[in-house]
Order: C-alpha cells, then sequence, then structure tokens
C-alpha cells in the first residue's frame, strides 16, 4: 500500500483519507479542492502499511473508491484508526461476486487480456486520463491479490455512491452490496470524481 499526500499536512482542522482505484493513480482527485488535508493510498498488493498519524485533526473522513472499498474495510480491521466519516464510492466490499461484485467473468477477462492497449481501453471506459509508464505486471499482481482477499470485514459506511454508468460494478450488484446503506445515484461513469470541484461534495 503506498500513501502520499495530495495537500498537507498542515494546521487544517479536518483531515481526508483517499483509498484510491486500481491503476489510475491519484490523478482523479487532484482537482479536488477544500480546507482540509487529503492523504492518498492505493496499490492493494499489500495492506500492511500504516497512515500517517490524524491525532491532531478535528475530524477525520474516509473516501474509498472502487476497489478502494474492499481494501480499505480490510485494513481497518487491523487498525486503531478510526473516522467520523466514511463514504463508499462506485466499488464494493466483495469486489468479485456474480451479486456484489464485478462478475467472475468479465474480472477474469480484464486480468488475463491486460496489457497496455486493454489498459487503455479500460481507463477510457471508466473515465480516467491515462496513466503514464503504468506497471503492466504489478497491475495484474494487484487484481490477483484483490481477488483472493476476497470478502472484506463488515464497515459501517455513511453512504455509498453508485454511478448510472459504471461498467465495471454493476449498479444492481452495488445496490445489493449496500443494502441498508444510504444511497446517492449520480450519472457519471466508474469514475465519478469529475462530477465535483470540492470534497464537500464528494462526501455529501
Amino acid at each position: 500500500m503506498r500513501t502520499r499526500w495530495l495537500a498537507g499536512p498542515s494546521d487544517a482542522s479536518e483531515v481526508i483519507v483517499a483509498f484510491g482505484g486500481w491503476a489510475a493513480g491519484a490523478g482523479p482527485l487532484a482537482h479536488l479542492s477544500g480546507d482540509c488535508d487529503v492523504l492518498f493510498c492505493d496499490d492493494w498488493r499489500d495492506l500492511g502499511a500504516e497512515l500517517s498519524s490524524l491525532e491532531g485533526y478535528a475530524r477525520r473522513s474516509l473516501v474509498a473508491w472502487s476497489f478502494g472499498v474492499a481494501a480499505y474495510a480490510h485494513w481497518q480491521a487491523g487498525q486503531a484508526t478510526g473516522f467520523d466519516r466514511r463514504v463508499a464510492l462506485c466499488g464494493s466490499p466483495v469486489p468479485v461476486d456474480r451479486r456484489l461484485g464485478i462478475p467472475p467473468a468479465i474480472f477474469a477477462r480484464t486480468r488475463d487480456r491486460l496489457d497496455r492497449d486493454t489498459l487503455k481501453l479500460f481507463l477510457d471506459r471508466v473515465g480516467v486520463p491515462p496513466v503514464a509508464d503504468a506497471d503492466i505486471d504489478a497491475l495484474r499482481d494487484e487484481l490477483d491479490v484483490v481477488e483472493a482477499r476476497g470478502v472484506a470485514p463488515e464497515v459501517v459506511w455513511n453512504n455509498a455512491v453508485i454511478a448510472s454508468r459504471d461498467h465495471v460494478f454493476p449498479e444492481a450488484n452495488l445496490r445489493r452490496a449496500f443494502e441498508g446503506v444510504p444511497l446517492r445515484v449520480v450519472e457519471a461513469p466508474h469514475c465519478p470524481f469529475g462530477l465535483w470541484q470540492s470534497w464537500n461534495e464528494v462526501l455529501g
């Protein structure tokens, strides 16, 4: 797991920790503004990393996108760090599943056909700019680990965002995965961050 500050650390009273998606990097979130520090995490091959200390903040929020949803839930199970608010975007605590996540056949096809050309097509489809110098072998390994890690421990989510044009996690599957959680449905592809200009909008 990689961690890096996108904003801060500073004397802000609020911090947002963002667990990102697969292959996209921090680019889709870079334009978001707010009176807060932002710590970005990705690369879900290993969840052993610890976050920088968040003790000095009056408010701590967690935003998890795509595979970051399951990664966060697995990571949090072994940590004392708590959050005042948790938002799941376009991802599932059951990342690969016929009814609750990405259908296994689609996941396997993505994994087995992965190369630079298919990665570009995937990122185009989800609404993410191309990532320079992508490590295809590492990304394939990450898919293998995410699938093998399986169902994430239960987490209390304050709300979940579903994108109506998500071609990665089917809308019906996410509705089942987040049954009982307040939902926001947005008109967007799998990467919905282009809808918003500020972190307040993301948090809802």
